[in-house]
């Protein structure tokens, strides 16, 4: 943590960077990193490689002005931070700025990262990088506002499936957070309880893929789905990324996975386990990375292919 706080006081021009298709964890902590050093007079930029736009569900987290495109983004920053990234491949058109820049800080929860910056600061015991963030902030001197809160708080809730999950700290922080002001009951709806109509649209063509496999994971049972392109084309990633948490409440499967169409016969695969199963590891061993009860992959063919090479893993 003192590393960390030396390297952000020393800086005069940042830019953080969040992974493509950001979700409130990652979105969160990098806003609210942005603005603690933007209160100290740094030059700061936020930004991610993909989509072109701060997803609707987001909008409202404090610190959207310092969200730059991508294409803007300067190379010429004293620092790059990547918030909540395991892999410098998440950063999808941006990886580039980590080789201009003299120095580069990794925050991350993800007990997968694969440690790429120059620095890193790590921990994995963390349910999300919001809480790295909050530590972080206590140790630079940083004092939490609303504002600050309000970032933290939508990558805490994202990140723990609403406190579903957690250690004690976890509920500690929350009460912190709440303490400063900020609406938590607004926050969640916006991130996780509100869906364009299109959504149930989706819902009913993706889960309508819906397969469960009893004899696999040593017959703990695996339930997956296909969302294709088609079904998601007029929907945001958020809207997709949710899926998985409806899938998962089977209770005949202890492994969960969806598969998600971005190309022809390219997929990207979200996978959640309940009790008993490291998802990670499953994940890592197909190219990816994750947590040990939620975790995701690349996988590229047909969906007999990519469902096949998975179930190989999970035995």
């Amino acid at each position: 943590m003192k590393g960390a706080v030396a390297l952000l006081d020393a800086a005069a021009i940042v830019t953080v960077l969040c992974h493509v298709n950001p979700d409130a964890d990652t979105l969160g902590s990098g806003l609210a990193l942005g603005l603690a050093l933007e209160r100290r007079g740094a030059a700061v930029q936020v930004a991610f490689g993909a989509p072109a736009h701060i997803p609707d569900s987001m909008r409202s987290l404090p610190g959207g002005h310092l969200v730059t495109p991508a294409a803007q983004v300067r190379r010429d920053a004293d620092l790059v931070v990547t918030v909540d990234c395991g892999t410098a491949g998440r950063l999808g058109v941006l990886r580039d700025r980590l080789d201009t820049a003299p120095c580069s800080l990794v925050i991350d929860h993800h007990l997968s990262n694969t440690r790429f910056g120059t620095h890193n600061l790590i921990d994995p015991e963390s349910e999300a990088t919001a809480m790295v963030l909050a530590n972080l902030f206590d140790t630079w001197g940083v004092d939490i506002d609303a504002e600050l809160a309000h970032c933290l708080y939508a990558g805490l809730v994202t990140d723990t499936g609403s406190f579903r999950w957690g250690r004690p700290e976890t509920h500690v922080l929350a009460e912190r957070l709440l303490a400063t002001g900020i609406d938590g009951t607004s926050i969640t709806r916006t991130l996780l309880d509100t869906h364009p109509f299109g959504w149930l649209l989706m819902l009913s063509s993706v889960l309508a893929t819906a397969t469960l496999d009893r004899e696999a994971v040593q017959g703990r049972g695996l339930v997956y789905a296909f969302v294709r392109r088609a079904d998601s084309a007029d929907l945001g990633p958020e809207e997709v990324e949710s899926v998985i948490d409806i899938v998962r409440t089977t209770a005949e499967a202890e492994v969960a996975a969806v598969f998600k169409e971005v190309a022809p016969q390219e997929w990207t695969v979200s996978l959640r386990a309940k009790t008993s199963v490291d998802v990670s590891a499953v994940a890592t061993a197909l190219g990816g990375g994750g947590h040990r009860f939620a975790a995701g992959y690349t996988a590229h063919g047909d969906t007999d292919r990519i469902v096949a090479a998975l179930r190989g893993v999970l035995g």
